[in-house]
């Protein structure tokens, strides 16, 4: 299958992020519970997400995911409890929009992982999700995904 890979220069993105370890089996129900809790966060400020939510995946230790699920918001935003403030860092980054089941996108992080070796770049070592449709909106085969690897 081929992709589209696009690479861009892109500034730093304030967000509102919960991070978490967890066994990628509860990786559903953490997101989502995480993603409510800064949905409902957000909608008490009387702010509104940017653009589509994230999961930033700092390891993939499948057992013990270290993960960052949150959104983009306008401006810096003080957190409260387990939601924090922080930034996806500027940078250069390559990007690939995936269409499909959420469990089916490891081609596409290799097909990204070859093609970042080949063109002579080098990953910061975090991957990126941004969820534009849920599985409660569409089926599983009209999900779309952007995949992100932020460039050293």
């Amino acid at each position: 299958m081929s992709y589209n890979f696009v690479v861009t220069e892109e500034l730093a993105q304030p967000v509102l992020s919960i991070r978490i370890r967890t066994a990628v089996g509860n990786l559903p129900q953490e997101l989502g519970k995480g993603y409510q809790a800064i949905f409902q966060y957000l909608a008490e400020m009387g702010e509104k997400p940017l653009e589509a939510p994230f999961a930033a995946y700092y390891n993939m230790d499948m057992q013990d995911l270290d993960v960052e699920m949150g959104v983009p918001v306008a401006n810096p935003l003080i957190g409260q409890g387990d939601i924090q403030p922080g930034e996806i860092p500027s940078g250069k980054r390559v990007s690939c929009v995936y269409k499909g089941p959420y469990d089916q996108t490891e081609p596409v992080y290799n097909a990204m992982m070859q093609w970042i070796k080949e063109n002579g770049y080098t990953p910061t070592g975090v991957a990126y999700e941004f969820y534009f449709n849920s599985p409660m909106e569409v089926p599983e085969s009209e999900l779309l995904t952007k995949i992100v690897f932020p460039l050293k």
